[in-house]
């Protein structure tokens, strides 16, 4: 049987036990390598997989082999075979040769990062689209680890209507990929144009987008501003379908849009294929950046996401709103008065927290809680004048009327 022949090209993760591994690097120091272990838990727990232990190792870069040294993997293998632990998620992606070598050491399932993310996109997905778009970036990040992956591929297959005597099942499975990513990205293209369409219909409304960090409660956020029911929760990428709602400030009209979070070491499929969600936040007027105040590394997290938008989107030089969300679940550690070791993030209360570099947005930056609806109305106001400042450049000729309602309202 051909790996093409099963639709679930990323395996299920439901009630799996897993390992995470990472790496202490010169480039990635031991605070960072747990951290970024962390978060891969929570892409685990995500997919269905419950982490029961994780191996940190220091060295100056991956092994070509094996990710990590002979003794380490060693110890996994041993750790893994105790536990009856059935699969081991890495925090970087392999290459298909260390995908084999680790595979066949261990006789477990190996994952790594990137088809970790891509099991996720594949059950988070619910309109046609974006089930399109993640097979796409699945067959993607498939085809050049044919090699070494899968035994059965090394079958040979001949006859009448293969490409010639002798075949391999291999080439065969590449060829038929080739072709599915060719018809994928015809769809694709095809409903990219549909959705210029849509989206030219839809008048000169101006246009907010939502962007951030994934779970740092953007859904919820639209929920509240919109009065809508898009699905939200506490998991990393609760919501993968583009959602746009009509939402009235005052007399003011305009377009929300819900797009997909951010991750570190986003998977270049991902980003190729979710063009559409991309177009959203490039057609955007304006860029309401959702951040979790209450995350430890919430700063890193805000770079990631300007990067990605600089980068991938071309969008770093919109018009943006800064809004620190979570403001209800912020924590500090009060360091003793004759501590005198320097003051870390932690140490950092709120109010003080907004006096740093925060302090320089001025009017664009607002500190709300979605979810108890703290400061909300505050956010409203703001992205009420913002939206307006687009209007009126687009008809000029509605200033008296904004002057007009806005002077009703103040009396």
């Amino acid at each position: 049987m051909s790996l093409i022949d099963d639709k679930n090209i990323i395996n299920e993760l439901v009630d799996e036990t897993a390992v995470l591994v990472g790496l202490i690097t010169p480039q990635q120091n031991e605070a960072k390598a747990n951290e970024y272990l962390d978060e891969l838990e929570f892409l685990a727990d995500t997919a269905g997989a419950s982490t029961v232990k994780k191996f940190l190792q220091r060295c100056d870069s991956p092994n070509s082999t094996s990710y990590v040294g002979k003794g380490k993997l060693e110890e996994i293998r041993a750790y893994v075979e105790e536990h009856e632990v059935n699969l081991i998620i890495f925090d970087d992606d392999l290459s298909p040769k260390q995908i084999a070598h680790i595979q066949k050491e261990t006789k477990v399932k190996v994952l790594d990062r990137t088809s970790l993310i891509l099991d996720i996109f594949a059950r988070r997905a619910q309109t046609a689209n974006a089930k399109m778009q993640v097979e796409l970036a699945q067959y993607q990040y498939l085809l050049p680890r044919l090699t070494g992956m899968w035994t059965h591929l090394e079958r040979q297959r001949g006859g009448i209507g293969m490409r010639g005597p002798g075949e391999t099942q291999i080439e065969t499975d590449r060829r038929i990929i080739k072709t599915k990513i060719s018809l994928l990205k015809q769809k694709l293209a095809d409903w990219d144009k549909q959705k210029v369409i849509q989206r030219k219909n839809r008048g000169k409304l101006t246009r907010i987008a939502l962007v951030g960090y994934t779970n740092v409660g953007k859904s919820t956020l639209m929920n509240v501003l919109s009065k809508s029911d898009v699905f939200a929760e506490n998991k990393l990428f609760a919501t993968l379908d583009t959602t746009v709602r009509k939402v009235v400030i005052e007399n003011l009209p305009f377009l929300l849009t819900d797009t997909v979070g951010f991750i570190r070491k986003l998977p270049h499929h991902l980003v190729d294929s979710f063009k559409t969600t991309l177009d959203e936040v490039r057609d955007s007027d304006i860029m309401v950046h959702v951040v979790d105040i209450s995350h430890p590394q919430f700063e890193e997290q805000v770079e990631v996401v300007n990067k990605t938008l600089h980068e991938v989107c071309g969008a770093g030089d919109k018009e943006m709103i800064m809004v620190f969300n979570k403001i209800d679940q912020f924590s500090y550690v009060q360091k003793d008065e004759d501590d005198l070791t320097p003051r870390l993030r932690e140490n950092i209360p709120l109010e003080e927290l907004k006096e740093t570099w925060m302090a320089r947005m001025a009017g664009n930056c607002v500190f709300i809680s979605a979810k108890k609806g703290d400061n909300v109305e505050e956010l409203k106001r703001m992205l009420y004048e913002k939206a307006k400042q687009v209007h009126l450049q687009r008809f000029p000729y509605n200033d008296f009327l904004y002057q007009t309602y806005d002077h009703l309202t103040e009396e």
